[in-house]
């Protein structure tokens, strides 16, 4: 397996990752408008996106981070917005590899770390994130507010 930052030549392979990703989370198959977002976050580079390739170079799995900021902190930190393994790789390291390079970019930019959420009833994922050292955060109410 290889890990790789994702560039424009990424583009068919990491949407086929991300419409199925969308899809796991409800999402109706949609492969135009996955591969118009992706194109987007990596033609604007507003995203970094790391793409996990098995020995046959075949997209197994992806992760996708957003840059922002904490004023409260003064410094960089990174929204890990996406990951994804398929279903026939999981259990192989994958989503561990992905995670080990986003936590390597956040450091290489000198950000205070990664922040990520789950669904509540996605306890595989929970598990893989508590190993690698991510603490869920019990002092902090999160909203959204749909426009």
């Amino acid at each position: 397996m290889t890990i790789s930052k994702a560039t424009l030549e990424d583009v068919n392979a990491v949407a086929y990752l991300f419409n199925l990703y969308r899809m796991f989370y409800g999402k109706e198959s949609d492969i135009d408008l996955a591969c118009s977002f992706i194109h987007s976050r990596l033609e604007n580079r507003d995203s970094t996106i790391f793409i996990a390739r098995d020995e046959a170079g075949h997209a197994v799995g992806f992760t996708q981070l957003y840059p922002t900021f904490s004023s409260v902190s003064a410094t960089k930190s990174w929204i890990l917005n996406d990951l994804f393994v398929l279903d026939s790789q999981r259990g192989k390291g994958i989503g561990k590899a992905l995670l080990d390079e986003a936590k390597a970019l956040a450091i290489e930019t000198g950000a205070n770390g990664l922040a990520l959420e789950t669904a509540p009833d996605n306890t595989g994922a929970q598990r893989l994130y508590e190993s690698l050292g991510y603490v869920k955060d019990e002092t902090y109410s999160h909203y959204f507010l749909s426009v």
